[in-house]
């Protein structure tokens, strides 16, 4: 099953032939969504590069399309990294500055003193 042939619903917002994008169906803010390939692909380095294409193009018209001056595009590989879906996905998640932390992705990023 799955969004490109109808068998789960979903709101379409743009397609090419190497993408998808919808709206999530668990948004944390007004206007997420989410673009992912429809070449099969667990993790971001499994996807071939010609299946790339689309993906930043269609990340910017819906972060433009969102009417948010902020957001994040935030896009995870393997379950160390909160990635829940086995297919690459990138979410672009509006940030609306008036809701301050009621919506939105809110990230603490602790500084650590790393020896390499």
């Amino acid at each position: 099953m799955n969004q490109f042939s109808g068998e789960i619903p979903s709101m379409k917002l743009l397609e090419t032939d190497t993408i998808f994008a919808f709206m999530d169906i668990g948004p944390i803010a007004r206007g997420h969504c989410l673009v992912i390939p429809k070449y099969h692909a667990a993790k971001l380095n499994d996807l071939p590069d010609d299946q790339t294409k689309d993906i930043i193009p269609a990340l910017k018209k819906l972060a433009i399309a969102s009417g948010a001056e902020n957001y994040n595009i935030l896009q995870n590989n393997g379950r160390a990294a909160h990635q829940v879906v086995d297919h690459v996905h990138f979410h672009v998640i509006p940030k609306f500055a008036e809701k301050g932390d009621e919506e939105g992705l809110v990230i603490g990023w602790p500084s650590k003193f790393l020896i390499f």
